[in-house]
């Protein structure tokens, strides 16, 4: 294993990928985000309190100014998870062809590290949501992703164990809407009530799912074509003089 190259094509592919993600979001996300904040103040103007207009000015140019921070950590996260998962994966997975393993697996990490946590927690703009449950809602979103992390990993390794019985084909997907739809039934709904029109909230979740995937099919795009371009997986080669 050449360690730079590994480095180098996680790392990159991770911060191009959160790059891509950042932008989109800053383009499309952000002005829902401003609805959203504004129907907020709206609330609060009618409620009696008061409204430091400056400081709110000052904290979103500051929070939209983070986006491309945020999507670079973000990134550099998700290509070390990559990577490292890659290494270990990579003579399981199908294809000979780094491009095709690539892709295979950034789509296994976006159905159960985000799809899944979305159909139960979907995303809501910021100004939705008490923020002192914001520690509880982080805690069952992680918990959730966990869970859906770890039934997609053991079916995986089911699938690959039997893969020469035909019936576990069919039998893998069908444990994977069970066992789905039973984390789905066993975890806590959302605990906040949503108090913004539904059609803001429900053009932001499709907006934030849109981006989201995005985010991983550019993550596995990149980092395969990088991987394929580099070869990290062969030995550094020390010439004699």
């Amino acid at each position: 294993m050449n360690s730079l190259s590994f480095l180098f094509v996680s790392l990159v592919s991770g911060i191009i990928a959160g790059f891509i993600l950042a932008g989109i979001n800053y383009l499309v996300a952000e002005p829902i985000i401003d609805q959203a904040i504004n129907i907020e103040i709206k609330n609060s103007i009618s409620s009696g309190e008061a409204v430091d207009y400056e400081e709110l000015s000052n904290y979103r140019i500051w929070q939209k100014g983070g986006t491309f921070a945020a999507g670079t950590i973000l990134g550099l996260t998700y290509g070390s998870i990559m990577g490292i998962v890659y290494v270990v994966s990579r003579k399981y997975l199908p294809s000979s062809d780094d491009r095709k393993k690539a892709m295979i697996l950034v789509a296994l990490m976006c159905l159960s590290l985000y799809v899944v946590p979305f159909l139960k927690y979907p995303a809501n703009p910021p100004a939705v949501g008490d923020p002192e449950t914001i520690g509880l809602r982080e805690s069952l979103y992680t918990s959730y992703q966990l869970a859906s992390g770890l039934i997609v990993l053991s079916l995986s390794i089911i699938l690959y164990k039997f893969r020469m019985i035909n019936y576990m084909k069919l039998s893998v997907p069908i444990l994977l809407v069970t066992l789905v739809a039973f984390i789905y039934v066993v975890f806590p709904s959302n605990p906040d009530t949503i108090n913004a029109p539904m059609d803001l909230v429900n053009v932001f979740r499709g907006i934030t799912f849109t981006t989201n995937v995005i985010f991983y099919l550019a993550l596995g795009a990149i980092f395969g074509s990088l991987w394929h371009r580099f070869k990290p997986h062969e030995p550094t080669r020390i010439t004699a003089t």
